[in-house]
């Protein structure tokens, strides 16, 4: 595909520029003025902008239902602690929420067990088109997802079982970590002595990923809980990205020391009691400003994926910059789910993720998506240019 004429916000940190895009196998072969379209398909986008396909740090698509239950797939709520469950065997890319995702301009996303658990399961990270999600995955898996606060005070303290507190949540949270560091430590020991390793255990080896540096604690947290979360990922030498992150304003010097990755959001779920008062954009302001890499979620589909691109433009409201509030849907969710390499920019090498606006969004009130494109292939185009 030839993408001819567009403007072009790279979120390299260039400024705009007009030119053209040239994908081949999916990737981005080249980017400059008047390329040569050979045997290409070639789409006119004179008077568009061309930006990289928004990046959702934080859903649940394709395994929370709603309305039916049955669809709750996300959420193995049987165990506080359940490390060795993945998220990529409970999500149905034909759910007719996954479905609608293109239509936001969101062409990669990560998908994680929900928040009923103490140690929830592991994440994943895929394209948002598809009707095989192991081969739209593009890095699996990609965190450990571990929950604090009432999800699963509310799941377990009604059942009169720990954690019914915060206080049991840390309890089970630092014993669970202890015993699965020295699970490792043994089957390194034992490896380096060629003695006998320790008793297989599913839950530790699920563990050892993040324990090992490979991905991070994807911790869900605010207010208070998020000083939990950086203490136990001190403790451990993990890499830490937190969700959610309500009321960050009240601990940018912590968040600031802890190097963690924040994806923020969403604003517009029901706030004003417990840990959901202090939802607020202007958070990610002051975030941005001391260089903490933060993003902009959805937790979709508790609310749409449409919301990405609103708190974008709400942020700018908030005194942020178009550019800097796009980076927080595009290239930071991509660095912060370990997939810049991939995804978030527009640079060649890349995979060919596109979107066409009519107008410059965050910034143009009436800018419209017009095409939606991953690796190549128009997913999405909107009705009045079918």
């Amino acid at each position: 595909m030839l993408i001819r004429n567009a403007t072009i916000l790279d979120m390299t940190g260039a400024a705009p520029y007009t030119g053209d895009i040239l994908i081949k196998d999916g990737k981005i072969a080249a980017i400059g003025c008047d390329l040569p379209a050979q045997d290409q398909q070639v789409l006119d986008a004179s008077g568009l902008w061309a930006l990289p396909g928004f990046v959702d740090a934080h859903t649940h698509q394709g395994g929370f239902d709603m309305i039916d239950q049955n669809g709750m797939d996300l959420n193995e709520m049987t165990d506080p602690v359940t490390p060795q469950v993945c998220a990529i065997d409970g999500c149905n890319p034909l759910d007719k929420n996954f479905r609608s995702v293109p239509a936001a301009g969101v062409t990669t996303l990560c998908i994680t067990p929900g928040s009923g658990n103490v140690i929830c399961g592991q994440a994943f990270v895929a394209k948002s088109v598809g009707n095989d999600i192991h081969k739209m995955a593009i890095k699996n898996p990609s965190a450990l997802k571990i929950a604090l606060g009432m999800n699963p005070k509310g799941v377990y303290g009604p059942k009169g079982r720990k954690p019914m507190t915060r206080m049991g949540i840390a309890s089970v949270l630092m014993e669970t970590f202890a015993k699965a560091d020295q699970y490792r430590r043994d089957k390194q020991k034992a490896q380096l002595e060629g003695t006998q390793p320790p008793k297989y255990d599913e839950k530790y080896e699920a563990m050892l990923p993040a324990l090992e540096g490979q991905i991070p604690l994807k911790i869900h947290c605010e207010q208070f809980d998020m000083l939990t979360a950086i203490e136990l990922a001190k403790k451990y030498h993990c890499r830490l990205t937190i969700e959610h992150a309500w009321l960050a304003k009240e601990f940018l010097e912590e968040l600031c020391e802890s190097g963690a990755d924040i994806n923020y959001g969403p604003v517009g779920v029901p706030t004003g009691y417990g840990e959901l008062t202090g939802a607020d954009l202007i958070d990610v302001k002051l975030l941005d400003e001391r260089g903490v890499n933060v993003s902009i979620i959805s937790d979709s589909p508790i609310l749409s994926e449409e919301v990405l691109l609103i708190q974008a433009g709400e942020a700018v409201r908030c005194g942020v910059s178009p550019e800097r509030a796009l980076r927080m849907i595009t290239i930071n969710p991509a660095k912060a789910l370990g997939v810049s390499e991939r995804v978030g920019s527009l640079e060649v090498g890349k995979d060919g993720d596109v979107v066409l606006f009519s107008a410059m969004p965050a910034r143009d009130v009436a800018a419209k998506l017009c095409y939606t494109i991953i690796e190549g292939s128009v997913v999405y185009t909107a009705p009045e240019r079918s």
